[in-house]
This record gives C-alpha cells, structure tokens and sequence, in this order.
C-alpha cells in the first residue's frame, strides 16, 4: 500500500520560509516522479513543482521555491522562501513513475500523478 505523508506546514509571516517534506512508503521511491501541487478552497489544485529527471516549476514560485530529493529517505521536500499571503494553501504531494518519454508539461498535470498525500497547509499572513 503507497502512502504518501507531508509534514512542515504551518503559519509563517511574509518574507519568511517553510520547508515541506513528503515521506513515501511502499513504493520503489526512486523510480518515481514527485510533484508538489497546491489548493486554495474554491480553486483548482494547481501545480508548484516537479523533480524527475529535471527539476520543473510552475512561474508563480520559480526563483522562490526549490524541490530535492532523498532517494536514501524516500523524501522530497520543498524549500520555500520569500513567502507571500498569495502562497496560502494546503499543499500535496503525489508521485508518479517517472520516464524520459514524458516532458515536463506532463509532470505539471494533476491527472498524470496516481498516488497522493492527504496535504499540509501552510498559512502565510502578518
């Protein structure tokens, strides 16, 4: 059974930083693709970032956010930093198998990542 559990998320004020980590269980974890993806009530789940064979950021956090991996740990995190109220969401992780056949822009779809984590949310505000 694929469990996929986040943890790191919290209130932070503007500017500041939070760094998520996603534990994978039950899988070959370094076979897999990990994405990041966020979700605010109302809205879509919306793609953050992506590590496979590259790393992949949607516009909104590049320069800003930074997804690593520890294949050791089964772990990918994501570093966020300079932190804005526009960031406040619960965030997910997912994974999908990982294959040089896909491009980035598949990595970035919701529908191409099979298995989830439940999210953690992350509060940023004065």
């Amino acid at each position: 059974q694929v469990q996929l559990v986040e943890s790191g998320g919290g209130l932070v004020e503007p500017g500041g930083s939070l760094r998520l980590s996603c534990v994978a269980s039950g899988l070959t974890f370094s076979r897999y693709a990990m994405g990041w993806f966020r979700q605010v009530p109302g809205k879509k789940r919306e793609f953050v970032g992506s590590i496979a064979f590259s790393n992949y950021y949607a516009d909104s956090v590049k320069g800003r956010f930074t997804i690593s991996r520890d294949n050791a740990k089964s772990t990918v995190y994501l570093q966020m930093n300079n932190l804005k109220p526009e960031d406040t969401a619960v965030y997910y992780c997912a994974a999908k198998e990982a294959s040089r056949l896909y491009s980035d822009a598949v990595y970035s779809r919701v529908d191409s990542y099979k298995y989830w984590g439940q999210g953690t949310q992350v509060t940023v505000s004065s």
